[in-house]
């Protein structure tokens, strides 16, 4: 086969040739333009973007424009060359001598730049310009860029540096203030379904809209990716290429099932979301590409619930659309995030186990089972509505959930409601009492605090705080000698983020009552202090002064002793299971 009969495929059949014929990049385009216009060409440019936006593409293009002298050989540096020229031919060839290009990649060393370093003194051979093109240069090592440094800041006026990455931030910063930084947008999915129909008209292929649009999905905004999809798609379909076959082409499973699905799941219909997984799976779809489109949808309905014109994406179907919108309209955003998370979390397993197709439905009957659990106002009007069990406490001292649990749920109720303008302050201070009304006494916090499994809140105030006064909603105390300087302040935010309500927590300077440790161990205070002041003790401590008293057993603690201990042996029973 001959090169003039070689095929070519479409992404570098269709590469452009001029300015004019990228897409998606009009802001760097009128950039370049001005630039060119004013003679104000830089001694340095850097591309940046993602795979397939025109970076190394538009490299060339300046330096066609660069060097450009027309068809009468007489013409000057412009954005758009004639593409007839001698510079242009051979640039496009990619055979012009003093256009220089370098993958960074496999060139990554000092020697690599010092050969650089070493031919810019001499001026170019025929062109106008000597053109370095150095793509993917954030592989090159420190080194490498330390050596070029000084070259880049100043150049001789012959010589033209354009970069090319896919990773700025590992560009050195010295590097990129050297350099004017051209960002490269991806492409919108508008543009590049108009860039894929325009190309299949001229391949005079025939393919479908809907087709174009999961090209473009798939794509990703890289116009390098679209042209090759498509390449791939035209081959595929052999004449008219349907959705249906750039679905198969891709491994992607049916977006209408993909809802299907979904509305099985937020059912709740484990069965039926098993099953059509599995018939998705047995026509060849891929179970990561399932439940990656899950969390595509998820996405999509969660934007378009926070913002309507989202639904508005050409790479979508009509239908698609109205079923978005109608989930949108009636899935609750906790719903969505929720749903987000664990797909988040499936995909991950998924990925990893041994057998993907397990997986996935370890993961769809997890996410079934979670639409059924009631949301956190079902629980809360649920607990609000049952009855108190007969024989509970309603004396000072009730039950934690009572007095803790149950005053959080009404207080995370309330802030979830919206109250009107209308008699808005009347309806929180009314709010504020009935929550604070729920701790009568000191007993009631002390309560709050063990539901809420603060332990060393609890011990400080158990041993720091004596407490001088108290109502619903303010505390006053005397701190003990050892009490943290911060205790009013944390027990003021702990107690005001478990109720919903501020509490004013103040320290005063007499007026204390004893610490709640002291008054729980004020009986064994007393047998100590009766037992140091015995006189065997004393002489015992006179004696010994280091000695201290670790226990104390009374009379009354020998003797239940003893009888414990008078107690008949019990023969061990006959276990029929025990081994003979």
């Amino acid at each position: 086969m001959t090169d003039a009969t070689a095929y070519r495929v479409l992404a570098r059949k269709y590469r452009p040739e001029t300015f004019a014929d990228l897409v998606g990049q009009e802001a760097m385009v009128r950039t370049l333009e001005n630039a060119f216009q004013a003679d104000r060409i830089a001694q340095a440019f850097i591309m940046t973007g993602i795979r397939g936006t025109g970076k190394t593409t538009t490299a060339r293009i300046i330096a066609k424009g660069m060097n450009c002298i027309g068809t009468d050989g007489a013409g000057k540096p412009t954005t758009e060359p004639c593409g007839e020229c001698e510079h242009c031919t051979a640039i496009m060839e990619g055979r012009h001598v003093d256009v220089i290009e370098m993958d960074a990649a496999s060139n990554t060393g000092v020697a690599n730049i010092r050969e650089i370093i070493d031919s810019v003194h001499y001026r170019a051979a025929s062109a106008r310009y000597k053109v370095y093109i150095i793509d993917e240069v954030h592989m090159l090592s420190t080194g490498a860029f330390n050596a070029l440094l000084k070259t880049l800041e100043e150049p001789p006026e012959h010589v033209k540096f354009i970069f090319a990455t896919t990773e700025i931030r590992k560009v050195p910063v010295t590097v990129l203030s050297r350099c004017q930084r051209f960002d490269l947008r991806r492409i919108e999915p508008e543009v590049m379904i108009a860039l894929l129909q325009k190309i299949a008209s001229a391949e005079n292929a025939q393919i479908a809209e809907d087709a174009l649009a999961l090209i473009t999905r798939a794509a990703e905004g890289s116009a390098r990716d679209a042209t090759s999809l498509l390449d791939q798609a035209i081959s595929h379909g052999a004449g008219e290429t349907t959705a249906l076959q750039v679905r198969a082409m891709l491994g992607l499973a049916d977006r209408a099932r993909v809802l299907d699905l979904l509305d099985m799941i937020l059912r709740g219909d484990a069965a039926g979301a098993l099953t059509e997984i599995g018939a998705q799976y047995a026509e060849g779809a891929d179970p990561m590409a399932v439940l990656r489109d899950l969390a595509e949808i998820t996405h999509w309905i969660s934007v378009v619930k926070i913002t309507p014109d989202a639904a508005e994406d050409p790479t979508i179907s009509p239908e698609e659309r109205d079923r978005g919108r109608q989930m949108a309209d009636a899935l609750p955003i906790r719903v969505l995030t929720r749903l987000w998370q664990m797909l988040l979390k499936a995909l991950e397993e998924v990925a990893s186990a041994p057998n993907a197709m397990m997986a996935a439905e370890m993961a769809i009957i997890r996410l079934t089972h979670v639409a059924d659990l009631p949301s956190p106002e079902e629980l809360v009007r649920t607990l609000q509505n049952t009855p108190a069990p007969a024989g509970a406490p309603t004396a000072a001292r009730p039950a934690a959930p009572t007095g803790g649990a149950q005053a959080v749920q009404q207080a995370q109720t309330r802030m979830a409601s919206a109250p009107t303008a209308a008699g808005q302050t009347t309806a929180l201070a009314r709010d504020a009492e009935q929550a604070l009304a729920h701790y009568p006494t000191f007993e009631h916090v002390l309560e709050l605090i063990r539901h809420n499994r603060d332990v060393k809140l609890l011990v400080e105030v158990e041993t720091s705080l004596q407490l001088a006064a108290y109502q619903p909603g303010r505390i006053e105390f005397v701190p003990t000698d050892n009490a943290p300087r911060d205790l009013a302040a944390r027990i003021g935010n702990k107690l005001q983020l478990w109720t919903g309500n501020r509490w004013a927590v103040s320290v005063v300077n007499s007026g204390g009552a004893p610490t709640i440790a002291s008054l729980r161990d004020e009986k064994d205070n007393a047998l100590r202090m009766d037992a140091e002041a015995h006189p065997l003790m004393q002489a015992v401590i006179a004696q010994f002064p280091k000695a201290k008293i670790t226990a104390i057993r009374t009379p009354e603690d020998i003797a239940a002793s003893a009888v414990q201990d008078a107690l008949p042996e019990v023969e061990d029973e006959w276990d029929p299971f025990e081994d003979s």
